[in-house]
């Protein structure tokens, strides 16, 4: 039996591609991918058994690299929707995961794969993809996944008081805490609702329920007060008008 496994989150693939070696040792992880194309160009030259596809991934959708599969390969999908969501969609025709997944739910995935369920249906991928696009976009993200040690943490988007870009990866402060993703800024503000995170800076989204007040220098600089965190939040020119009122 061969495996590929498509993850844009490298650490979450690396994490999936370790547990199953412990869960199913027999089982060849042929391929670990990060993004959609290589996905489906995968699927089309190794033919894999079985694939673990994340849905949202760069270039293309989970959704649609199973879709241009031909190979008649039996999809596991990995998805960061809450558990009402994929319950919804769920049948004995194809699995999946909610990341992280724990080690019961993975195993219980692979006991299902074990017993040679059939290939998921055309019809519950194109229902899948309508979860998706559902009023033209996904839904925003209600939690967010930072790495600490060897471990995932997983921290409410509500709870998050701001997120500062470090490079490649994103800084994510809340009220106790200072936690890193391994996903950029720039990423996340397509993911976020920006109507409850205003970016504030190149590098700045802020939520704006922890806005407590904006401060006024002499100079037209603002910098803005959080309810939960004790340092100022430099607020660049080219947003400035947003908190003329303050």
């Amino acid at each position: 039996m061969k495996a590929i496994i498509a993850d844009d989150e490298k650490y979450l693939a690396d994490d999936l591609r370790r547990r199953l070696f412990r869960l199913w040792p027999e089982l060849e992880i042929a391929a670990v991918l990060h993004d959609g194309v290589a996905a489906a160009v995968a699927l089309a030259e190794i033919r894999p058994d079985i694939a673990f596809l994340d849905i949202r991934m760069p270039g293309m959708s989970g959704l649609e690299a199973a879709r241009s599969s031909t190979s008649g390969c039996r999809v596991v999908f990995v998805t960061a929707y809450d558990e009402h969501a994929v319950a919804a969609f769920e049948q004995e025709a194809v699995d999946y995961l909610l990341k992280p997944a724990s080690d019961e739910r993975l195993a219980r995935c692979v006991e299902r794969l074990r017993r040679q369920i059939p290939a998921p249906p055309d019809e519950l991928l194109i229902r899948l993809q309508k979860l998706l696009s559902a009023s033209g976009k996904a839904d925003p993200l209600r939690w967010v996944r930072a790495q600490v040690g060897q471990s995932v943490r997983l921290v409410a988007v509500e709870d998050v008081c701001y997120f500062q870009s470090a490079d490649k990866y994103t800084t994510v402060l809340t009220r106790d805490a200072e936690l890193l993703l391994r996903t950029p800024l720039r990423e996340l503000i397509g993911q976020l609702d920006m109507e409850q995170f205003w970016q504030v800076h190149r590098g700045t989204l802020v939520n704006v329920r922890q806005i407590v007040s904006a401060h006024h220098d002499p100079l037209g600089k603002v910098a803005l007060t959080l309810r939960d965190r004790p340092e100022k939040i430099a607020v660049s020119r080219s947003y400035a008008h947003l908190f003329r009122q303050m």
